[in-house]
């Protein structure tokens, strides 16, 4: 059985021109490699490699042998695969849309899955969506808000703005330019090499 966590860990998906449209997990990305749909990207000193299944099969054969602390394998029958950290589809060459999607995945990313009252990180079943100017005052349902908060800071904020409630904000709610799904892992080091693709400003 592979680590579940190589199997969870995120792939960021290129199109034909070179340009990030979304972030899959692993086996997703393993099935469009093992159809033909996609090749792996390998950055190494900046210089771009191009890898198609069995070509990276061949490879992580040989990686395998030295594992370097950021990279994860996930085993075959009798050999292991290297988790890839980027794949470009080959067939695909529409234009991402500059539009990020205003729903609860994107919003609980891009606060960081942390309550934005108390600043605890929580899971999302932990987690609900806050209106900081309640709806019943005429606040809207936008991007700038609508905060992640934990089910106490929820309840205890009930119907009333942040001042009435005697509570603060750890920032101020914006709309991000980019998925927050593509920024969100740019701070682990395991996907640096997205940084070439994701633009965080």
């Amino acid at each position: 059985m592979e680590p579940r966590s190589a199997l969870n860990s995120n792939v960021l998906v290129l199109n034909r021109f070179y340009m990030a449209i979304r972030v899959v997990d692993v086996r997703r990305a393993m099935t469009l490699l093992y159809r033909d749909c996609a090749e792996v990207i390998s950055i190494d000193n900046g210089m771009y490699s191009n890898y198609d299944f069995e070509a990276w099969c061949e490879l992580s054969q040989l990686t395998s042998l030295d594992k370097q602390t950021d990279e994860e394998y996930i085993r075959a029958v009798s050999f292991e695969i290297q988790v890839p950290r980027i794949v470009r589809l080959t067939r695909y060459d529409k234009v991402p849309k500059s539009v990020v999607r205003f729903n609860r995945k994107n919003l609980f990313a891009r606060d960081d899955f942390r309550c934005q009252y108390c600043g605890q990180a929580q899971p999302t079943s932990q987690l609900s969506l806050d209106h900081v100017l309640p709806r019943s005052l005429g606040g809207k349902t936008t991007w700038e808000n609508i905060v992640c908060s934990c089910l106490g800071c929820n309840s205890r904020k009930g119907g009333r703005t942040p001042d009435q409630a005697g509570m603060k904000l750890l920032k101020r709610p914006i709309k991000p330019s980019n998925s927050p799904a593509m920024v969100l892992p740019l701070e682990d080091p395991r996907y640096s090499s997205w940084r070439t693709f994701v633009q965080t400003g």
